[in-house]
């Protein structure tokens, strides 16, 4: 069955698991407590400091443990960041054979996809991220995307109020959001 197919309910399993994590159950695979107290502060909406917490959270997903592999995974960040979809697709995959555990590369890779139009190959990544980091807010700010961009909007508002769930200050999710309602409230018309 392809990802495309399978996306519907690959998206539920996604809700479920990061609503019960999101309601203080404890996650399959366990993070350190510095990396949950900051996820924890980061999902108050009213946190002023929010945008330090991300990138302490993003510093931390970004390191694999290996200061080789975490090379690798810079060249993929940085392909990315010049516009070279392909050239970050080679680099992540190449960190995935390595470190196929470190879900920040499979997060690289399937923005990489997204950006090179692969949606199928993006929703497989992101899959994949979400099982090794079910908190992963980029991640199911991305499904969001995809599903948006597929003409399913009511997938797309899961993955995104997923994502604010645990990162409630990201605009261009809030913003993704309106933008539906708009369209609901066009179509009601």
């Amino acid at each position: 069955m392809s990802s495309m197919k399978q996306a519907p309910a690959f998206l539920n399993l996604v809700v479920a698991a990061t609503l019960t994590l999101t309601s203080g159950v404890a996650p399959v695979h366990a993070q350190t407590a510095d990396l949950d107290r900051l996820l924890e502060q980061l999902a108050d909406p009213e946190e002023d400091r929010w945008a330090r917490l991300e990138r302490q959270i993003l510093r931390e997903w970004g390191r694999s443990g290996s200061a080789s592999i975490d090379l690798v995974f810079q060249r993929g960040q940085e392909a990315l960041q010049a516009g070279a979809a392909e050239a970050a697709i080679v680099h992540f995959s190449t960190v995935i054979d390595h470190a196929p555990d470190f879900a920040e590369a499979w997060n690289g890779r399937a923005t990489a996809y997204f950006l090179a139009n692969r949606l199928g190959q993006s929703l497989s990544d992101i899959e994949q991220v979400l099982i090794r980091n079910p908190r992963h807010f980029g991640a199911l700010a991305g499904l969001g995307m995809i599903m948006e961009q597929l003409d399913r909007p009511e997938e797309a508002r899961r993955a995104y109020e997923a994502s604010l769930a645990i990162h409630p200050h990201q605009q261009s999710v809030i913003d993704a959001l309106a933008r539906l309602d708009l369209a609901q409230a066009g179509e009601a018309l």
